[in-house]
């Protein structure tokens, strides 16, 4: 009897992650991707003699990806290699305050207090804290389906469920953060956890502080030869056993037949399935995939607030800046004024927060000699008709006179080469609904319960994996939902 055949709609790191698992159970697999290459945000691109990872620059929690190696019972070390960060970031406050997060607890509490006089102790318990929002919610809510009786019917989801107040979701992430700290550059810090998936600190709930234990617990990492390695070796493990990736293959449609999804409609073609899982933003697979049944859109789901959006400058910089490191973080000195810039007005301060991720400081061979390639990005609200082209030209100028300030180099005159990556790209590259990077927000204390489950309740054989489901966006939960749709297929 041939093996059960099963489609990916889409070659993101989700996508190859559910191919590989799916491999492994005996699946005939075939990933169908309208791009020319893998990886989806997860991607690359030279330009002049530079490379740069042109989405995810923060790699966390990278036991996800070893699993996945060992589950194909080969040793990870053997193909995928990355190196832990002593400092995770560095931060520039326009006070001329400089902070190191380090990875070591101890010594970033003391880089704290020495900075900012705000008692390392504090640091400790707040980030102890964070560990215990992880430890309630992280098999629950993380590894397993939110919308399976079976996940509620476990001993640890119980345990879970009475200690569900200590998770924190009736404050906002600012009142929690407010309450623990008095110096505001502190409050900042911790604050900016909530841009992680798309959401704003002034209403996002206090839940997502368990955001930091991530980077202080498991560390920050950075695999060899850039984000795209990540990509790169996935791709090789998934076609070691047996996945085939069919490129330029845009699928126009799920095919569904009785309330069964039958296979895909891909270059003109049906290709026949018993399970198809799509990778692809979930507005644009009920929209685009499903346009025939509009019976089966869950239009609550759809109708739900965006997460933000980015525009991203990838710059050539003819000069190497030995203050910068791989991760650097320039505060707005207004950070409530910005969100609501984003938010609440759907546009751009003037004074944004500015993340320069640098990967030639770790992989020389991204720059030229002497130089260096910037990836500058800052926080956008989704696409909503705004004139980007001259939202644009006012956020590079603003970004460079920044930039140019606290380095004290004219920044502006060091740029041999430009790319813009914008909310209109995203979608156009990514198929991100309005640009969109994490799918919806989590503005809302109940966002865990409101995305997207990773299976289908009205359409048999139909799976759903990425950031734009549960259990959210990132390269880590984006490797979980994989693991959950693999399950539900037991």
């Amino acid at each position: 009897m041939p093996p059960q055949k099963a489609v990916i709609v889409g070659a993101g790191v989700a996508g190859i992650a559910t191919a590989i698992r799916l491999a492994l159970k005996g699946y005939s697999v075939e990933v169908f991707e309208a791009n020319s290459y893998p990886g989806g945000k997860l991607s690359e691109f030279t330009q002049n003699g530079y490379r740069f990872d042109a989405g995810p620059s923060l790699f966390t929690m990278p036991q996800y990806v070893d699993e996945l190696f060992t589950l194909a019972g080969k040793n990870p070390r053997e193909y995928f290699n990355y190196q832990k960060l002593d400092v995770v970031c560095n931060y520039f406050y326009e006070d001329g305050t400089q902070l190191s997060a380090y990875a070591d607890t101890a010594r970033f509490a003391r880089e704290i207090e020495d900075k900012t006089g705000e008692p390392g102790q504090k640091v400790v318990k707040h980030l102890a804290g964070s560990r215990d929002i992880y430890d309630i919610t992280n098999h629950v809510f993380l590894e397993r389906s939110l919308h399976r009786l079976q996940t509620y019917l476990r001993w640890d989801t119980v345990r879970s469920v009475f200690r569900l107040p200590r998770i924190d979701a009736m404050r906002t992430m600012h009142q929690a953060n407010a309450k623990a700290f008095s110096d505001e550059r502190v409050v900042q810090f911790f604050d900016r956890y909530a841009t992680y998936n798309g959401s704003n600190p002034y209403e996002a709930p206090a839940t997502l502080n368990v955001i930091p234990h991530l980077e202080h617990h498991f560390g920050a990492w950075f695999p060899e030869g850039g984000m795209y390695a990540i990509t790169q070796k996935l791709v090789e493990l998934a076609e070691s056993l047996g996945v085939k990736f069919n490129y330029n293959s845009p699928v126009s449609e799920v095919v569904v037949i009785n309330g069964i999804a039958k296979g895909i409609r891909t270059n003109g073609n049906n290709v026949i399935a018993d399970v198809v899982v799509s990778n692809m933003d979930i507005w644009f697979t009920y929209k685009k995939l499903l346009e025939k049944h509009p019976a089966l859109h869950p239009q609550k789901t759809l109708n739900q607030e965006r997460s933000s959006s980015a525009l991203i400058f990838y710059w050539g910089v003819k000069k190497q800046f030995p203050q910068l490191d791989l991760h650097n973080i320039f505060f707005s000195a207004d950070y409530q004024a910005e969100f609501q810039h984003l938010w609440q007005q759907q546009t751009i301060y003037h004074d944004p927060t500015v993340y320069v991720n640098i990967s030639s400081k770790l992989n020389e061979k991204d720059a030229p000699e002497g130089c260096e390639n910037w990836f500058v990005m800052i926080n956008v609200p989704a696409n909503n008709g705004q004139d980007w082209d001259q939202l644009i030209a006012e956020a590079r100028a603003n970004i460079i006179a920044k930039l140019s300030r606290l380095l004290n180099t004219d920044i502006g005159s060091l740029i041999e080469c430009e790319s813009v990556l914008d909310p209109r790209s995203i979608e156009s590259r990514t198929s991100s609904y309005k640009g969109s990077i994490y799918g919806t927000s989590s503005n809302n204390r109940f966002a865990a319960f409101l995305r997207h489950a990773n299976s289908s309740s009205k359409v048999k054989g139909l799976y759903f994996a990425g950031g734009s489901v549960h259990p959210g966006g990132g390269i880590p939960l984006c490797l979980l939902s994989a693991k959950i749709v693999s399950e539900s297929l037991t």
